[in-house]
């Protein structure tokens, strides 16, 4: 061959491969570009799928435990001496006798209205604080795990404080009604220092004294009027001493034993595993934090039965009752809470395990065996 057709061969050899290297560059550079792409797509419709697992099961749980709930706060507000009601059975019988069966789910509207925000916030702000906790990849540890689960509490306090705060006045109305059915029982109850939309009359010797019917948007109105923002945020202190040491002991608890139920550290676990391991890390979490909720429910507690103690703060309130009602007081209402939170948290774990959210926008396929 002649030199100057070599030289032509190796030149074009040259420039051929020249483009290959740059044509495989570019289309590396393309497909890690489409990628990133996908994986920004991916995570801005993370947040709707998140709103959407969080506010049905979170529609789904309080229907089925509310009644538990109102049982629950209920019996957290008797003060010794003066029990209506003698435990969770006897306070269920009672309220559909005197209230009928609606009046088990006095309140039920403020939490069906807020719980989808507040379910949405705790589980999109723990796997927010888990994600940027893990950034090396690895795993995480037990202490990060508690750090991801302290910072979802103290977000979630933002909706929760005042829809706890409008749902208990509307379940402890019927137990001081019911205060005043008992014979020889005090007279009039004092009312706290609160507006006058809370105010309601009693008749004693009347064979059924009615509470006189206040909606939660009735309750707002005049907590606003009347103290502004800071009235539906009272006993925020309270609620951020039960939320916060809640989150730290319920999610690595939970991760923990949903990881149990993988079939390898990449899978995932069956959707009835993650219901189980989601009720026994709420019931635990739940039992651990009682002390925290029995003192937040009472300084929340706008209106007060005859003789019934006032508080200035969780120190105040923590003194009281354990000086006059002991250690016992602190636990009053764990079983019913146990029992609420258990499937609440069962069913919120399944429909954000399963990926409801996601198979509704049509990101994933819906399946109950991996989510």
């Amino acid at each position: 061959m002649p030199r100057h057709c070599q030289s032509l061969n190796q030149a074009t050899c040259h420039w051929l491969l020249h483009q290959l290297f740059q044509t495989n560059t570019i289309f590396h550079f393309f497909y890690a570009s489409e990628r990133l792409k996908a994986s920004m797509s991916q995570q801005q419709i993370s947040l709707p799928a998140k709103l959407i697992n969080g506010g049905i099961a979170g529609i789904v749980g309080v229907t089925c435990v509310f009644p538990i709930d109102l049982a629950k706060t209920r019996l957290q507000n008797q003060r010794q001496g003066q029990q209506v009601y003698r435990n969770m059975m006897d306070c269920l019988v009672k309220t559909v006798r005197s209230e009928g069966y609606f009046g088990m789910y006095r309140g039920a509207a403020v939490n069906l209205t807020l719980v989808t925000p507040e379910k949405a916030i705790k589980l999109a702000a723990n796997d927010f604080f888990r994600h940027h906790l893990s950034k090396d990849g690895k795993g995480l540890t037990v202490v990060k795990e508690m750090l991801a689960g302290c910072g979802a509490g103290m977000c979630q306090v933002i909706v929760t404080t005042p829809m706890e705060m409008l749902k208990i006045q509307l379940q402890d109305a019927g137990r001081l009604a019911a205060q005043q059915r008992k014979p020889a029982m005090m007279p009039t109850p004092v009312l706290g220092t609160t507006s006058t939309m809370q105010s309601r009359s009693y008749n004693i010797g009347a064979p059924a004294p009615a509470v006189r019917a206040v909606s939660a948007t009735q309750i707002a109105q005049e907590l606003l009027r009347t103290q502004g923002i800071q009235g539906l945020y009272k006993g925020l202190g309270a609620t951020l001493m039960r939320d916060v040491p809640f989150s730290i002991v319920y999610f690595p608890l939970f991760a923990n034993l949903n990881s149990l139920g993988k079939d390898s550290p990449e899978g995932t676990a069956p959707f009835y595993w993650s219901f189980l391991s989601g009720c026994a890390a709420g019931s635990a979490a739940a039992v651990a934090v009682n002390p925290c909720d029995v003192i937040k429910t009472r300084l929340q507690s706008l209106t007060k039965g005859a003789n019934e103690e006032t508080y200035n703060g969780v120190v105040d309130c923590f003194s009281k009752i354990l000086r006059k009602e002991g250690p016992s007081a602190f636990l009053k209402g764990a079983g019913c809470r146990a029992l609420v939170i258990a499937p609440l948290f069962g069913i919120a774990q399944v429909m954000y395990f399963v990926g409801v959210g996601e198979f509704i926008l049509g990101q994933t396929p819906f399946n109950l065996y991996s989510s």
